[in-house]
């Protein structure tokens, strides 16, 4: 099977999301009370950031493992996959993190972000921050911690996918959430793994005959779990994320394979697939550029959407420049040389845009 070789769709769908997290953010400092939704009832659904946490995990997943599942779910080398992964997210997360520690340290608290010493800067440095306890220099950075945990349980899942099947790898998936259970999904959100390995086996359908009504399926999996939060409301699906998390799983597995085979034209459209090239950046810097303008121009949520939204875009696109994609022309493997050419994209598993770029709601949705 030949891995799909669209990239466009995909960061469409990363930019998107990535453009939603920052305006969720924006909604939740101008109408604090969370998980009650304190603002206009026409906002309600710029509550839920948890679930771009979900969308990013399987489409991280799902991205990874598109060149394994066309090679028979070989890796094709561990010591290369770890050094690529390092390369992609380590240097602009530490930049960020010295961004983020110089205003907490100048400028906070802030919305978002706490005081930090240096204790904290070493427990985020080292990417400890979901079994250390330590109060956050920007509340986004507990995912990273996440992505990388995954990253570390990715070559036994594709070890296990191509020796005893999807069924088995699901199961295995699926231990460390029997072992914690709900209860456990404070900290470390132990969830996070059987929608990561949807992600990743959802890259062995994409491409493959026969091709079902991918888009049709996707709203037939998404339906009840939008209709189950609509009924209940914010604070019970709050407290419910747990389950929430995996009946979102499959729709966002669904729609990876319905993009990846036939992207809406808003997904490949150029706005879109750029704002999804820095949308890592994006995650990672917008939350102090929220909570400065925030508390320089105060909480009216329409002024904080028209200057904060487009700073951090502008500044996540220059941020990526010098931290996401010069580590790859040093290394002589410029992201924009991969995304030149699809095929070779495709090849390496999208592995230059598979980061998880979102952190639920200031930090405050890990349950």
């Amino acid at each position: 099977m030949t891995p799909p070789a669209r990239v466009a769709g995909l960061d469409g769908v990363r930019g998107l999301l990535a453009l939603y997290v920052v305006i969720h953010h924006c909604w939740l400092v101008c109408f604090p009370g969370y998980p009650a939704n304190t603002g206009p009832w026409w906002g309600g659904w710029l509550i839920h950031g948890r679930l771009a946490v979900v969308a990013f995990i399987v489409l991280s997943g799902f991205s990874l493992a598109l060149a394994p599942a066309g090679r028979g779910w070989r890796l094709g080398g561990l010591t290369d996959f770890a050094r690529r992964r390092a390369r992609r997210i380590l240097p602009a997360y530490w930049a960020a993190l010295l961004v983020s520690l110089a205003v907490a340290t100048l400028a906070g608290p802030l919305p978002m972000i706490h005081r930090a010493d240096g204790r904290i800067a070493v427990v985020y440095a080292l990417m400890l921050q979901d079994f250390v306890p330590a109060p956050a220099p920007n509340g986004a950075f507990w995912s990273i911690a996440v992505e990388a945990a995954l990253y570390l349980a990715f070559p036994l899942l594709i070890l296990v996918r191509s020796r005893f099947g999807a069924l088995a790898t699901l199961g295995v998936s699926f231990v460390p959430v029997l072992i914690a259970g709900p209860a456990a999904t404070t900290g470390f959100t132990w969830e996070m793994a059987p929608l990561f390995t949807l992600g990743l086996l959802a890259a062995g359908v994409a491409g493959r005959p026969p091709r079902l009504p991918w888009w049709r399926l996707t709203a037939f999996a998404a339906t009840p779990v939008i209709a189950l939060i609509a009924w209940r409301g914010p604070v019970w699906t709050e407290h419910h994320y747990f389950w929430i998390d995996l009946f979102a799983g499959p729709a966002v597995a669904s729609l990876l394979i319905a993009v990846s085979a036939r992207p809406a034209r808003l997904l490949s459209a150029r706005p879109t697939r750029g704002l999804g090239l820095a949308s890592y950046s994006l995650y990672l810097l917008h939350v102090p550029v929220v909570a400065l303008v925030s508390h320089q121009l105060g909480r009216s949520f329409p002024v904080l959407v028209a200057v904060a939204v487009p700073t951090a875009v502008l500044i996540a696109a220059l941020f990526a420049m010098v931290f996401e994609r010069a580590p790859f022309r040093r290394a002589g493997n410029t992201e924009q040389g991969e995304r030149a050419d699809p095929h070779h994209n495709a090849a390496r598993g999208l592995e230059t845009d598979s980061r998880i770029m979102v952190g639920p709601g200031a930090g405050s949705l890990r349950g």
